[in-house]
């Protein structure tokens, strides 16, 4: 078995083409970590999801760089040993951490399909060669600033259209929208914002026939998810409550969720996000993948899992010119509302050298055989 040489980080500072708000806070930029691991001259590499701070979930990437660097590298790849599910049986002994967990371990699982000519998506399963795509509006000063920026989405020809949403934000936004394009695949996001006495004010938004509400409560309420979707006709959609199989399984049981957001980081990896799609298709769940403002990196290894059979929605596999003027990697480019799967070795994408240095603003090196 072929062994792990080295392991890169690198801190890069990513500028927004525009701020993009949402009920827990407002991102400007994305402080991103890179992992890279490097095997005989061959490198894998992941994204490490996590925001500058702890807004959408616990994680943070300062705490990313400390978990890594303390534990996770040392204690799972203590004989540096290149087998991505060796090292996911390894990371289940430490708790939570999810999104520097899936880094370290698709950073493995890339290099490892990169030795073996396999791309990710073929590994995974996936059943198409470009995938439908779809765009996060974040909250903007206005309803005249949302339909503008809107209209320039529709314009590029993304075939469904996320309304980030808040109290106080909601109704006369959606409204808007759906009245300006009737005809377009709508959803809203209110990343937990509202609790279990706003079921009212949600289900004044079935008549726009949305796709689904996303995450509307507390992640921990899964019981007044239950309730909602009891109350209203729009589907509920759980994401922040989804880290595992286990919880999965639960919400659906549960009547929790109807659809599932999946998201690889925030489950600890690609592995387990392939898991639980396995377990939406038994149950007929339909799902598909959100996205957190990924880099090239990380949205190529999105959109091969975008590919898959059970991922019947449009995901956040927006473009890289959403998001970035400059991307990390080669930018990912829409043609008629969908994006190409990836078919090089891994993930099929690399950092092109030049941009990479000039958006670092740190780096370590880690040698896990040496150092042990």
């Amino acid at each position: 078995m072929t062994s792990i040489d080295l392991v890169r980080l690198h801190r890069i500072d990513m500028p927004l083409v525009r701020p993009f708000r949402t009920s827990f806070g407002t991102q400007d930029a994305r402080d991103v970590l890179l992992v890279e691991v490097v095997s005989d001259g061959v490198s894998g590499w992941a994204e490490c999801v996590a925001m500058e701070w702890p807004g959408y979930s616990a994680e943070y990437v300062d705490g990313a760089v400390d978990v890594l660097v303390e534990h996770l590298i040392p204690g799972a790849l203590s004989d540096g040993l290149l087998d991505p599910h060796e090292v996911h049986a390894r990371l289940r002994r430490y708790q939570g951490h999810p999104m520097a967990k899936a880094a370290l371990e698709t950073a493995v699982l890339d290099a490892w399909l990169r030795q073996r000519e396999q791309s990710l998506a073929d590994y995974l399963g996936a059943v198409r060669t470009e995938v439908d795509c779809g765009v996060s509006v974040g909250i903007p000063a206005s309803i005249h600033a949302l339909l503008e920026e809107v209209a320039t989405y529709v314009d590029a020809g993304y075939r469904r259209i996320k309304l980030k949403i808040e109290p106080g934000w909601d109704l006369d936004a959606v409204r808007a929208v759906r009245e300006t394009w009737p005809d377009m695949p709508m959803q809203t996001d209110a990343n937990q914002a509202y609790t279990r006495e706003d079921s009212a004010l949600l289900g004044a938004m079935d008549s726009f026939g949305l796709l689904l509400v996303e995450q509307p409560l507390p992640e921990d309420d899964l019981r007044g998810h239950a309730l909602l979707a009891g109350q209203i006709t729009t589907p509920v959609c759980l994401d922040e409550s989804i880290i595992s199989v286990a919880t999965a399984d639960t919400a659906i049981a549960f009547g929790a969720t109807s659809v599932i957001n999946i998201k690889p980081g925030r489950v600890g990896g690609y592995l387990e996000a392939k898991a639980i799609h396995d377990l939406c298709m038994e149950r007929g769940v339909p799902v598909w993948c959100g996205g957190m403002l990924e880099t090239g990196i990380g949205r190529a290894a999105n959109v091969a899992l975008a590919a898959l059979p059970g991922f019947t929605l449009p995901g956040d596999t927006s473009a890289s010119s959403r998001y970035f003027a400059t991307d990390i990697t080669e930018p990912f480019v829409l043609d008629d509302g969908r994006l190409r799967v990836p078919t090089g070795p891994g993930i099929g994408v690399d950092p092109v050298p030049a941009i990479l240095s000039e958006f670092t603003t740190w780096g370590a090196e880690i040698h896990p055989a040496r150092d042990r």
